[in-house]
């Protein structure tokens, strides 16, 4: 029984507080909500927004690493792409989200972080159905780096299942706008999890192989790289891989990954912005060829955290 329940009087209404006590913890960081930076834990929305109640939304996602932000303008295009399809508007350019996003980061402190930019439809004032109706919302936020892969991880290779789970269809979602529609990847995660594996990936419309949670896959076979093509996010660190493939004189393609390719390959690794290029060594309980990291993975990941310190890749963060 709570302490506002058990406090009044019998048959009484309960006392109306006049704010919310959140018991939560939160991660270190710094939120930009309404014009106002906050602490995480100040960093809230309400309940009738449409973008907790619907997932009705877009946002995206960059990392800083060693006080620096990469390959920030290809987001910032992603999430303004997402903005306009989906017929949003903020009262922000992208120069000042850019701004916006330097600041959080800046008050956090943080030389390594995981920064996001985002927008909901809102909340109508007046509970309508009509999303014309609703007012929407930009917020953002810094917080430290996270991985899809934790250190371990990196250095032997995640284990990986391939749930039977379809991912939402592009007819349905358009991929290429960042979005919450995550309960498909959610359970699939959780049938990885069932089979002991650390995470998956789902199937897309046609029974071939499509993304996991948060990430994209590539597999090498003969020295050639291929990544799966429709019902995907297009994701920055998959458009990097191929950037660095064409720097490096590696063949990559875009192009339908079956199962059986997956399973086949002589190497396979992700890519996501929480992590960069992430090296699988099983499926489905069995090793991907010797079951160590590749070759061609390895390579690919020391390029990637190179680049990081290349202007033409990375941005300093205004720390003061």
């Amino acid at each position: 029984m709570s302490q506002n329940a058990a406090a009044r009087p019998p048959g009484s209404p309960p006392l109306l507080s006049d704010r919310h006590v959140d018991p939560h913890a939160y991660p270190s960081g710094v939120a930009f909500l309404d014009g106002q930076y906050l602490p995480m834990s100040q960093a809230k929305i309400s309940v009738l927004d449409w973008g907790f109640l619907h997932s009705d939304a877009t946002y995206d996602t960059v990392h800083v690493w060693d006080g620096r932000f990469f390959r920030l303008d290809l987001h910032l295009d992603r999430f303004f792409g997402g903005l306009e399809r989906l017929r949003m508007s903020i009262p922000f350019d992208r120069e000042h989200v850019a701004e916006i996003l330097h600041d959080c980061v800046a008050l956090s402190g943080h030389r390594a972080a995981y920064v996001e930019m985002l927008c909901t439809r809102g909340a109508s004032p007046t509970f309508s159905r009509d999303p014309r109706q609703s007012i929407n919302r930009f917020m953002a936020f810094a917080v430290p780096f996270g991985s899809v892969a934790n250190a371990e991880q990196l250095r032997r290779g995640l284990h990986v299942a391939i749930s039977d789970k379809v991912r939402i269809p592009p007819a349905s979602i358009d991929p290429s706008i960042k979005n919450y529609h995550w309960l498909d990847l959610v359970r699939g995660l959780y049938d990885a999890y069932d089979r002991g594996a650390e995470t998956a990936l789902v199937l897309d419309f046609n029974g071939n192989v499509a993304e996991g949670p948060g990430f994209n896959v590539f597999c090498v076979k003969d020295g050639r790289l291929s990544t799966p093509a429709v019902g995907v996010l297009p994701g920055i660190t998959r458009r990097t891989v191929f950037d660095l493939c064409a720097e490096a004189g590696l063949a990559a393609i875009a192009a339908d990954v079956s199962v059986a390719a997956l399973k086949a390959a002589d190497e396979v690794f992700i890519t996501s912005t929480a992590g960069g290029i992430m090296p699988v060594t099983t499926v489905d309980g069995m090793p991907v060829a010797d079951g160590k990291v590749g070759t061609i993975t390895d390579r690919l990941m020391r390029l990637y955290w190179q680049k990081h310190e290349d202007p033409a890749w990375s941005s300093a963060v205004r720390y003061s």
